[in-house]
């Protein structure tokens, strides 16, 4: 967009695992960019979601949860929500107004208080959220930082969320579009692929089996008719979960397969051919490749 008045900023959306910044961030560019389920730790990569308001161009950095990590794939996980902050307009801290104002959310305004961008703080769930609890969670988080503005929204139903993407439009500086106006996401169209199966897995699978899998995208190729055909590798550290995934006949497994092709063939508007194969693969989340293909910076 080639105009002398637009204005383009980056907005870092940081908070708590499960704290709902995916949905928001879905909410805010108005559709699907982020994979969402109601397990903690979906988000595994940085993200950027690009939202339009006027003439303005928000720059949406949904970042992984920060929390405790325990392993490599954890600590790397959190590198990429701090990275994710680095040089943004504006921090905007996600916290759970159901949950309230627990360590893990006192943990990250602790490093976020002296920071020198402008913060926001958003209450979400505010649709099943005690409402007298949530000023005092409000008043008390902003005891322990000194924040622009506090908001209240639900991430789920839309509510508030216009009133936060018209302050989010005023508070970027003047500057070019650093995106193409249709463009809604950095994420390529093969990672997207991956995130969409690998959301199938936590929606459909129990337990820990989600945390301890991971989807590698073989090949992606178009077809002459236009249509995409997507092959990919679901990757488990056990032979028993590779049975979980698979399911009793394989019924699972096409299931997954099934709703993961519907909604790539809607987000990629044309026929979509997706198969999955299942491999057992010990010790993938110390694999160098795997950080690399997943989107995660090797930590030690």
């Amino acid at each position: 967009m080639q105009v002398n008045n637009t204005r383009c900023g980056l907005v870092a959306v940081v908070g708590a695992p499960n704290a709902g910044k995916s949905t928001l961030v879905n909410q805010l560019v108005g559709q699907k960019v982020a994979i969402v389920s109601p397990k903690a730790h979906t988000t595994r990569t940085r993200l950027l979601g690009v939202a339009i308001q006027d003439d303005v161009q928000l720059l949406l950095v949904d970042t992984p949860g920060i929390f405790e990590p325990k392993r490599r794939l954890d600590r790397a996980m959190v590198a990429a929500a701090w990275s994710g902050a680095e040089g943004a307009d504006l921090l905007m801290l996600v916290v759970d107004g159901k949950g309230g104002v627990g360590e893990k959310v006192t943990r990250i305004i602790e490093a976020l208080k002296d920071r020198p961008e402008p913060k926001y703080l958003v209450l979400n769930k505010v649709d099943i959220a005690d409402k007298a609890k949530l000023l005092v969670h409000a008043e008390r988080l902003n005891g322990l930082a000194t924040f622009a503005d506090t908001w209240f929204v639900s991430a789920e139903t839309g509510d508030g969320v216009p009133e936060l993407k018209n302050a989010l439009a005023a508070a970027m500086p003047s500057g070019p579009w650093h995106y193409p106006e249709d463009q809604v996401s950095d994420a390529s169209e093969r990672a997207l692929a991956a995130e969409v199966t690998r959301e199938q897995l936590f929606l459909q699978l129990h337990a820990e089996l989600p945390y301890a899998s991971a989807i590698e995208t073989e090949s992606f190729q178009e077809r002459e008719d236009g249509s995409v055909e997507i092959h990919q590798q679901i990757m488990v550290e056990r032979p028993t979960q590779r049975a979980i995934v698979l399911g009793k006949g394989g019924v699972r497994i096409r299931e997954i397969g099934a709703r993961a092709r519907a909604q790539l063939s809607s987000l990629l508007e044309r026929p979509v051919h997706l198969y999955l194969h299942v491999k057992v693969r010990p010790g993938w989340d110390e694999d160098r490749e795997v950080y690399r293909d997943i989107g995660l910076d090797w930590v030690d």
